[in-house]
């Protein structure tokens, strides 16, 4: 496909995280939502401090969380390449939160950072799920690529 995907796993991660799995992901999403067209994004494995400061610089949030997107697509005042591909963003992980998540709810790793990478990836597509009912269409949609998966 047309797209440039970034996966950035840093140490001590990198033994933990099967970067091919993540790209899956990431690929089906933009098959699934019909991304055609020339796209650049990143993904980020990183720890808990670094999701932590994130969150608190850009959500005022000071706690880790498992999953952080930040699209560049957000508002009419984008400043892009009209020659260039379409910047979507960055999607990040925290590894650590990861490991809890998939211990807590009886799976594996990898499954829950696949979950994280779709998660974030319908946030750079515009999801949401600040209220019920887009919660419900986000929840809908991760379904259904997880078991295109």
């Amino acid at each position: 496909m047309n797209w440039n995907l970034d996966i950035t796993i840093e140490e001590p991660y990198q033994e933990m995280v099967v970067e091919e799995l993540l790209r899956n992901a990431v690929e089906q999403v933009m098959m699934a939502e019909a991304i055609d067209y020339p796209a650049e994004l990143s993904l980020l494995i990183t720890g808990d401090e670094t999701v932590r400061e994130l969150n608190q610089t850009y959500r005022q949030i000071d706690s880790t969380t498992d999953v952080l997107a930040f699209a560049l697509q957000e508002g009419d005042d984008f400043p892009g390449d009209p020659e260039g591909p379409l910047q979507l963003g960055e999607v990040i992980i925290s590894c650590p939160q990861a490991v809890r998540q998939a211990e807590d709810r009886g799976h594996s790793l990898e499954r829950e950072l696949v979950v994280l990478a779709i998660h974030g990836m319908l946030h750079l597509l515009g999801y949401d799920h600040e209220n019920d009912e887009d919660a419900q269409v986000m929840v809908d949609r991760e379904s259904q690529v997880i078991r295109c998966l």
